[in-house]
């Protein structure tokens, strides 16, 4: 499978002389105008932040922040947007800047309405949510986040989404939902669409964190813990789900004592595309005539960094929904 460049953005190469006039410096993406308000396009309501505090995840409470938009209708429920790390996801200051994206994308008709959440990692030892964290990462988010655990799906399934739906409603055709985030929030969303294909059909992952975070050794009281570093192992030896991948990811990325991360999202990569092949040559008709990972993938060459990734949101939202 070739790169693949986000469809319609005005930009024609990623790394070509086309992306700009003055020589790009390396990890320099600009944002295109689907990520800045544009003149006679309604703003969707953004409400929050709202805190809620996690029964299944003991002693955490979180914000969350529900964008409900243009021409709801809660007789013909929108699609539905989960992103992780919601602190970072809603403010116009940043490169994701994900309300505007969807103003944009919804008036254009390129996308369907599209209902988002946008929610923080947990925070423990606190009644109500720190206001001094800002975009900083709470400090329930590695255990959350980067564990292979299904705790942190059991929240997002069992306790905000029916919370959610109180109020607004949306899809419940998997098809139509959409998971996504950011390094552990990435990891974070694979791991809620990989064991439940039938809430969330799309997955968006910009540099993830398919690394040893969340991996810890036994010890005389408490089982192995494992990290997000044996998914492509475990692509490679499971059934196939329906599922729609997005991987982003910058060659400048992470190098640290967890792991490399650009090579760690190559081999997500590499394991998707080998399961879809050894699939198409299988002498099991179940396996031959079943799912295949639907998979895009664009790699730039920029840091450990939300540039890139806001770069190619338009492109990637456009992908996911506009089917």
């Amino acid at each position: 499978m070739k790169n693949w460049i986000a469809a319609g953005l005005s930009l024609l190469l990623v790394m070509g002389p086309g992306f700009a006039a003055e020589p790009r410096k390396t990890g320099e993406y600009p944002l295109t105008q689907d990520s800045f308000p544009q003149p006679g396009v309604a703003k969707g309501q953004l409400i929050g932040p709202l805190e809620f505090h996690s029964k299944i995840i003991a002693n955490t409470v979180r914000r969350y922040w529900v964008y409900v938009p243009v021409g709801y209708d809660a007789a013909n429920p929108p699609n539905l947007l989960v992103w992780q790390d919601g602190m970072r996801a809603v403010p116009e200051t940043t490169p994701l800047r994900i309300p505007i994206v969807l103003d944009n994308l919804i008036a254009k008709k390129e996308i369907p309405p599209t209902l988002g959440i946008f929610i923080t990692p947990g925070n423990t030892g606190t009644e109500h949510y720190p206001d001094n964290l800002g975009t900083g990462n709470p400090n329930h988010r590695a255990q959350e986040y980067d564990e292979m655990s299904d705790d942190y799906s059991q929240f997002l399934i069992q306790e905000m989404l029916p919370e959610v739906a109180k109020t607004w409603k949306f899809t419940s055709d998997p098809a139509r939902r959409a998971i996504g985030g950011t390094s552990s929030g990435a990891i974070c969303s694979f791991t809620v669409a990989w064991h439940h294909p039938d809430q969330f059909g799309n997955i968006i992952s910009m540099i993830g964190s398919y690394t040893s975070i969340g991996y810890h050794p036994a010890t005389a009281t408490t089982p192995v813990k494992f990290g997000g570093d044996t998914y492509p192992g475990l692509i490679r030896r499971a059934p196939i789900p329906k599922l729609r991948i997005f991987l982003e990811d910058g060659t400048n990325d992470l190098d640290n004592n967890f792991g490399n991360w650009h090579l760690a999202n190559m081999q997500m990569l590499s394991s998707l595309q080998w399961a879809n092949g050894n699939a198409d040559t299988s002498n099991n008709p179940a396996v031959k005539n079943g799912p295949r990972y639907d998979i895009r993938f664009e790699w730039g060459d920029g840091p450990h960094s939300d540039v890139h990734g806001g770069w190619l949101l338009p492109g990637i939202l456009r992908w996911t929904f506009g089917k």
